[in-house]
């Protein structure tokens, strides 16, 4: 289970969190970005299976960085991730082709659930 999932979050443990989540699980190959500008970077870059990203983040949102990459790349995966009373985002996000969303806290079976069902 080789697939490369990319994880953008501003807050490091935030990744920590989700990386551990998913590598105890099979995921290993997981790769990192603190904004959506690194995001944008990284996808062009890495081309990986599936991007698991927050919407609130500094430099560029979630939202400016899923529509850069769904622009680019129309057939790319992305989960987004949100606090809970950021439903018009979420709702932005799918509108742009987010495939699902997780709300924070989230318990990891959510994450590791989501993340089985689009890479399954």
């Amino acid at each position: 289970m080789d697939k490369k999932i990319l994880l953008v979050d501003d807050a490091a443990f935030m990744r920590m969190l989700i990386r551990d989540t998913l590598t105890k699980n099979g995921f290993t190959n997981i790769i990192e970005a603190a904004d959506g500008e690194i995001a944008c970077q990284m996808f062009d870059a890495e081309s990986p299976d599936l991007v698991v990203m927050d919407i609130t983040m500094p430099n560029k949102t979630g939202i400016e960085a899923l529509s850069e990459i769904k622009t680019k790349n129309p057939s790319a995966k992305v989960i987004m991730c949100s606090a809970m009373g950021q439903e018009a985002m979420v709702v932005e996000a799918i509108k742009l082709g987010a495939l699902d969303f997780i709300v924070k806290p989230f318990k990891p079976d959510r994450i590791l659930q989501t993340v089985t069902k689009i890479l399954g």
